[in-house]
C-alpha cells in the first residue's frame, strides 16, 4: 500500500512560500494528544500552563499547588490543576483522483492536483517547523500512499518526495477514506483534507462526523480550478468527464447562468456539510497564490474565526 518517496526532486517545497509562511502557526482549536510538551491543549491535566480545575488535596501532593484562597473560604485543601500542553499529529489527506487533474484557470497553469500538492508540502513544512508531526495519505477510490506522522525534518522531504509521481484512478471515495482514518488514527490530532469534493455530500458528512466523533480537529481545503469557479468559456465546446462520465457538446454562453447557479448551490451544500460536522472549510481557488490561501486561513484561525 505504501510507496517509497522519491528524494531527488523536491519542487513542491518552494523556499519563497516557506519563508512567507514561517511566522504563522497551525494551532489546534480543541484538545489533542501528544508525546511531549508543545503549544496545544492536551486532555491530560498537569501542573503547568493554564488553570483548568481543582481537586481535593491528598497526602503526598506538593504544598505549592494548594489553592490557599479556596482554603480561606472553605477551610478545605484543594489542589490547582492546569491544562498540559502538547504536540499534535497532523494527517494530510490528498485526493489524487482523475477529476483533480483538471486545470486551465490556475496560477502557472497548475491543475487542481498540482496546486493541492503545493498546499500539502507547505502545510507539512509549517507543521514540522513548529515541532509537530506531519503524515501523508494519498487516495483516490482507496488509499495509495501512506506515511506515518513524524516531527523530524526528514519528514518534510519524504512528504514532498512522495508527491512527485502519484498513481491515480478515475473515481474517488472521500467518505470511505475519512472513515478509514477515523479508525486508523489512535491519537487525537488534526486531519487536513485536500480535495475537489466531487462526492456525495451525505456520505462526506458521515465521514467528517466520524473523525469529529473520534476527537480530531478537521480542516477541509476545497480545491477548485479558477475556470470551474468563473466558467469563462465561449464558442462550442466538448465537455469530457474526468471520472467516466459521457462527453457533452454545448455552447458555454447558453449554459453559463445555469452552471453558475449549480456551482453556488454545490458550494453552499459543501459549506453547510462542514458546518454541521463542525469542520473548518477553506475554498482553495487555484487562481490565488498558494501562500495567500494558507496565510489567510491560518490568520483567521489564530483569531478564533
Amino acid at each position: 500500500m505504501a510507496t517509497k518517496p522519491a528524494q531527488n526532486n523536491l519542487r513542491y517545497l518552494r523556499s519563497g512560500t516557506m519563508q512567507r509562511l514561517k511566522p504563522l502557526d497551525l494551532v489546534a482549536r480543541e484538545l489533542v494528544e501528544g508525546m511531549r510538551v508543545g503549544m496545544h491543549k492536551s486532555p491530560l491535566k498537569g501542573f503547568s500552563t493554564e488553570f483548568a480545575q481543582h481537586r481535593q488535596y491528598v497526602p503526598g501532593d506538593a504544598l505549592k499547588h494548594i489553592d490557599w484562597r479556596v482554603y480561606g473560604r472553605s477551610g478545605r485543601y484543594y489542589i490547582k490543576l492546569y491544562e498540559a500542553e502538547t504536540d499534535f499529529d497532523a494527517m494530510l489527506l490528498l485526493d489524487a483522483s482523475q477529476s483533480m487533474h483538471f486545470g486551465g484557470g490556475g496560477i502557472e497553469g497548475l491543475t487542481k492536483l498540482e496546486y493541492a500538492k503545493y498546499l500539502v508540502a507547505a502545510m507539512a513544512y509549517l507543521v514540522v517547523d513548529q515541532r509537530d508531526a506531519a503524515g501523508l495519505g494519498v487516495f483516490d477510490s482507496e488509499l495509495r500512499t501512506y506515511l506515518e506522522p513524524s516531527s523530524s525534518q526528514a519528514a518534510i522531504r519524504q512528504i514532498a518526495g512522495a508527491l512527485e509521481d502519484l498513481p491515480t484512478q478515475p473515481k474517488t471515495d472521500v467518505a470511505a477514506i475519512l472513515h478509514q482514518f477515523a479508525r486508523r488514527l489512535r491519537r487525537r490530532g488534526i486531519v487536513i483534507l485536500f480535495s475537489d469534493l466531487l462526492d456525495q455530500e451525505q456520505t462526506l458528512l458521515k465521514g467528517l462526523e466520524h473523525l469529529r466523533h473520534r476527537g480530531h480537529n478537521v480542516i477541509v481545503f476545497h480545491v477548485l480550478d479558477g475556470h470551474e469557479l468563473t466558467f469563462p468559456l465561449s464558442g462550442n465546446a466538448r465537455f469530457t468527464g474526468l471520472e467516466g462520465e459521457d462527453p457533452i457538446v454545448a455552447d458555454p454562453r447558453r449554459i453559463r447562468a445555469a452552471y453558475m447557479r449549480e456551482l453556488h448551490t454545490f458550494l453552499d451544500r459543501i459549506r453547510t456539510t462542514c458546518e454541521k460536522a463542525r469542520v473548518d472549510y477553506v475554498l482553495a481557488d487555484t487562481s490565488r497564490p498558494i501562500e495567500a490561501v494558507l496565510s489567510g486561513y491560518l490568520v483567521s484561525r489564530s483569531q478564533g474565526r
